[in-house]
């Protein structure tokens, strides 16, 4: 079993910056796909980013693309997303996901056999 905890949520104004963490706990994810999903209130949970094992490749849903970047540090069992730019519609509930198998539709949430608790990220426009 992997455990997930988000961190680094919070309000902020338009335009700042917001730094999310995701550590994992019970085994090494060194070899899992990660990502990071977010839903809004009233809305469907939706892909935002996903990072293969190696970290060499990184793919974005279209509306963060540009202004979130996602990282990891497998040394430490942790996944980041920077967020840049943050505009209000980026308003959720962010969290991190992991897929112990190599499934190739990393932007479907059925794939991933491990998520966090989430971490709230309001933007105020």
């Amino acid at each position: 079993q992997v455990q997930l905890v988000e961190s680094g949520g919070g309000l902020v104004q338009a335009g700042a910056s917001l730094r999310l963490s995701c550590a994992a706990s019970g085994r090494s994810i060194g070899t899992y796909t990660m990502a990071w999903f977010r839903q809004a209130p009233g809305k469907e949970r939706e892909f935002v980013a996903a990072i293969r094992s190696s970290g060499s490749s990184t793919y974005y849903a279209d509306s963060v693309k540009g202004r979130f970047t996602c990282s990891r540090e497998n040394a430490k069992n942790t996944v980041f997303l920077q967020m840049n730019s943050l505009k209000s519609e980026d308003t959720a509930v962010y969290y991190c996901a992991a897929d112990r198998a190599y499934n190739g539709a990393y932007y479907e949430s059925r794939i991933y056999d491990f998520w966090g608790q989430g971490t709230q990220v309001t933007v105020s426009s």
